[in-house]
């Protein structure tokens, strides 16, 4: 049997694997991947022996920083993050949910200070179980992660 690719590789660049379906446009705006004009692989519902279904990213000429991976965490978190060179996997970046995120997220609140233009939002990140909270510094209300919108 041969095994064939339902997305071609990448020489250079990061790939994001194991992303829950529906979760992988979040992420290309939390990253802000659009603004940078680099090619982008997005795999939608692709067949995955850990999830069942999943989303994988792939961006061309660009290594996330940890603190990147980091935030990919709060929407994907089974998520694997790995650097490629050469067609071959150099570094698999180590992530953790952060404990804190500034001026990424929109506050769902539409009474909320962080909704006024010159006021950068800030959230405190926590997991409970499988699910991830996300907590307004300024009107403290808690939200799940499906709630906050991306800054674009």
């Amino acid at each position: 049997m041969t095994k064939t690719l339902s997305v071609s590789a990448i020489k250079n660049g990061t790939v994001i694997d194991h992303i829950k379906p529906g979760n992988a446009l979040r992420i290309i705006h939390l990253l802000g991947l659009l603004k940078n004009g680099r090619p982008i692989t997005l795999g939608l519902n692709l067949a995955s022996k850990r999830l069942g279904r999943k989303d994988l990213i792939k961006i061309e000429s660009v290594e996330l920083t940890t603190e990147q991976a980091n935030e990919v965490v709060v929407f994907a978190p089974e998520a694997t993050i790995n650097i490629v060179k050469n067609f071959e996997v150099i570094n698999k970046i180590k992530t953790h949910l952060p404990k804190n995120i500034e001026d990424v997220f929109i506050c769902p609140n539409l009474i909320c200070i962080s909704q006024e233009k010159n006021v950068k939002s800030n959230f405190q990140i926590e997991e409970l179980g499988d699910e991830i909270k996300i907590t307004c510094h300024y009107c403290e209300r808690t939200f799940s992660r499906d709630h906050v919108k991306v800054k674009i």
